[in-house]
């Protein structure tokens, strides 16, 4: 599966109601770990909406960074998730659910399907993936 279709599935699981976006987006990457995609999508139940509906950080950066833990058994992590926290606030303009859902002109500053189709691109580009 290219980066782009790991992508666009992020986006279709999460419109489609039943995947929230930490959950999508761990869906996306599941091959990257050695957890089934129920056992991802139970451990990234309650960081929707900012992190258990408190509108902190975003549930899709949440979720990159958990399966960049898993995939780098820990080592290394915090600067790719730096990495990849910095990156998504450049394209998406901000990091956090409250600031990305701010509605202006009638729409959210960075809807949520957006959100998690560049949580998946950033983590595909920053650990290399190519297929």
């Amino acid at each position: 599966m290219t980066l782009e279709e790991r992508a666009q599935k992020a986006v279709e699981l999460k419109t489609s109601g039943r995947y929230n976006c930490a959950q999508s987006v761990t869906a996306a990457l599941a091959d990257q770990t050695n957890l089934t995609n129920e056992q991802l999508s139970q451990i990234t139940a309650g960081f929707c909406a900012g992190m258990g509906n408190l509108q902190a950080t975003c549930g899709a950066l949440i979720g990159v960074g958990m399966i960049a833990g898993l995939k780098t058994d820990g080592a290394g992590t915090l600067g790719i998730t730096r990495k990849i926290q910095e990156e998504f606030g450049r394209r998406c303009g901000a990091i956090t659910c409250k600031d990305l859902k701010a509605v202006t002109d009638g729409k959210p500053f960075c809807p949520c399907e957006e959100c998690v189709r560049n949580a998946v691109m950033i983590y595909g580009e920053i650990m290399g993936l190519n297929e």
